[in-house]
């Protein structure tokens, strides 16, 4: 069996501040990934295989929801399996949805599949409203008939689907995904315009591929796709972690440290390294990673989130923390999450001075930060605030560490491996 996260509501990390981090860490599958691949299991019956799956909570969130719909899923270390049935079930529902918002990746392939689905409106980080608006006109112009109701999305195509022209105002990675996946078995062909372009949607796409889709344009802003009858099961290797494997290269810069981070796809984290550099780090590739190495106080730098491949959101809570023990002012701009910057209101507590205005966060670096009590709101947040922990004077606690499990494995413990005084009650 696959190693269980640690799952208790009330758990928490105790840091104690000062030290620097030093040493190798691994980065395994892309959490943005391996849901989406799973969901895509859908498509096809008989057992497909993933590889490089890490020991998260939200991947036992998403195995739970695919045996609700009736599929057999094993997880053995980094390997898992899923058996879907010949007619898998319709119905995601609330209990398992709320947990996570990439539950609604089992839309699409249950509408292309089976010809209906209902899945509840997601649930997961405290980030911001993210509508599903691009899903539903997305399935609608493929011919299927899609609404909300009753805390539901319910989409129908007795019919089957059928290939359009559709021109996304915004390139939403869910929404791209959807469409891709409800696509692949429409009759005809599909053009998605204004497409995401994440690595992770690509490593979707290839799976697909493998499986037997038609897919043109992977990472550029056009997707083509020519509908087939059916897929077959299929075995895919998951892209590592480019989030995972900014978070330590932040960690490293944050604590003037030096981290080989085995797995990094510096490819993939272009935009992000450039402004690691800019702060003063030092960066070097190496045989299958990268080599963050900062000898000094951070430089402050400025950021704007963008999609890929401009820097990424889920990198925000970092790069303020960063800034807020840099030297120099630095203005950061949220142009993807309205809400991300919940995160400022924890980091203020441990002494940050950060002044948001809408958009925008105008940081002004001080030396150190002071230790206090403090609570994740999700994913990302949790693993800021434990990074500033790392650089503040003091104690500090972090609750909520359940956030951080959802997408970060053994992250206490590797973190101790660095030489962080990390600990979880």
């Amino acid at each position: 069996m696959a190693p269980q996260p640690n799952l208790q509501q009330n758990d928490r990390f105790r840091i104690h501040g000062g030290a620097r981090l030093v040493g190798e860490v691994h980065v395994g599958g892309a959490k943005n990934s391996v849901l989406k691949l799973m969901a895509a299991a859908l498509l096809a019956e008989g057992k497909s295989t993933i590889a490089n799956v890490p020991a998260i909570a939200d991947v036992e969130i998403m195995s739970d929801l695919l045996r609700r719909l009736g599929c057999t899923v094993i997880h053995e270390g980094s390997l898992l399996s899923i058996d879907v049935p010949k007619t898998p079930m319709h119905r995601a529902d609330y209990d398992l949805v709320r947990k996570m918002r990439a539950s609604i990746n089992v839309l699409g392939p249950l509408v292309a599949r089976i010809g209906r689905a209902e899945v509840a409106l997601p649930g997961g980080d405290a980030i911001g409203s993210r509508g599903l608006d691009f899903h539903i006109k997305g399935l609608e112009s493929l011919g299927a008939l899609a609404h909300v109701e009753h805390g539901y999305v319910i989409a129908e195509a007795p019919n089957g689907l059928t290939g359009a022209d559709i021109a996304l105002d915004f390139p939403s990675v869910g929404a791209t995904e959807n469409l891709m996946t409800a696509a692949v078995l429409a009759q005809g062909v599909t053009t998605i315009e204004n497409a995401a372009r994440e690595p992770d949607l690509v490593d979707l796409g290839e799976f697909l591929i493998s499986m037997g889709a038609k897919i043109e344009g992977l990472g550029s802003p056009v997707i083509t796709i020519t509908g087939v009858k059916e897929l077959r099961p299929a075995h895919h290797v998951t892209v590592t972690d480019r989030i995972i494997a900014g978070t330590w290269a932040f960690a490293a810069a944050m604590t003037q440290g030096d981290i080989t981070i085995h797995g990094a796809r510096a490819d993939h984290m272009e935009v992000m390294l450039e402004k690691l550099a800019s702060a003063g780090a030092i960066i070097t590739s190496t045989s299958d990673g990268v080599r963050v190495k900062m000898e000094q106080r951070p430089t402050a730098v400025d950021v704007a989130t963008l999609p890929y491949p401009g820097f990424a959101t889920d990198l925000l809570p970092f790069i303020i923390a960063m800034n807020s023990i840099a030297d120099g002012d630095s203005l950061v701009t949220e142009n993807v999450f309205e809400s991300r910057f919940m995160f400022v209101n924890e980091l203020s507590r441990l002494g940050a001075q950060v002044h948001v205005d809408g958009h925008h966060a105008s940081i002004h670096g001080i030396t150190e930060l002071s230790g206090a009590p403090v609570e994740a709101t999700d994913i990302r947040a949790g693993a800021g605030l434990v990074l500033a922990a790392l650089v503040a004077d003091g104690v500090t606690t972090v609750d909520g560490a359940f956030h951080v499990d959802r997408g970060y494995p053994e992250f206490a413990e590797q973190l101790r491996a660095l030489g962080a005084d990390v600990t979880r009650e």
